[in-house]
């Protein structure tokens, strides 16, 4: 998929990619830090049919929730032939206890044999997060372990 980077001269910039309907669909970051979320339409891809505009926590919620799926399906096809071996989100709830801890406070891996491979923030992926990784609520880590060892570890994410 062609990712499409536009300067908007005194504006900003836009980011957009083609759907197969002919749509494009994007980001453009302003200059000042605004975020909005763009649908072209459909019979002229420079002319926008809707505009959302986003804060920086509200684009970080949606990468989240576009990004971590995706990884997970794609990590999920690679271990399709290795038995035993899922993939799956686990979520840092607010309040949780990991919430502003480390991976490290976790011992996941030692507790239930399941390794964190990334963690999805803001849109952003933290791919091999290290022990001393802080963790925010709102993270998604993307882990992979046994059905057992990954139902272990959400317990320990949300109850300590």
């Amino acid at each position: 998929m062609n990712v499409e980077v536009t300067p908007l001269p005194g504006i900003g910039v836009r980011k957009d990619f083609a759907l197969r309907s002919g749509r494009r669909v994007g980001v453009v970051t302003h200059r000042d830090g605004q975020i909005e979320l763009i649908v072209s339409k459909s019979d002229d891809p420079d002319a926008c049919l809707a505009s959302l505009p986003l804060t920086a926590d509200e684009a970080g919620a949606l990468a989240n929730l576009l990004g971590a799926p995706q990884l997970v399906a794609q990590l999920t096809e690679e271990h399709r032939e290795l038995p035993g071996i899922q993939t799956r989100q686990l979520p840092i709830k607010p309040n949780a206890p990991f919430d502003g801890r480390t991976l490290g406070d976790t011992a996941l891996r030692t507790r239930t044999g399941v390794s964190v491979v990334a963690v999805m923030r803001a849109g952003q992926v933290h791919p091999s997060p290290t022990p001393d990784f802080t963790f925010t609520a709102g993270d998604v880590l993307v882990a992979v372990g046994t059905s057992e060892g990954l139902e272990n570890a959400l317990k320990i994410l949300k109850n300590g």
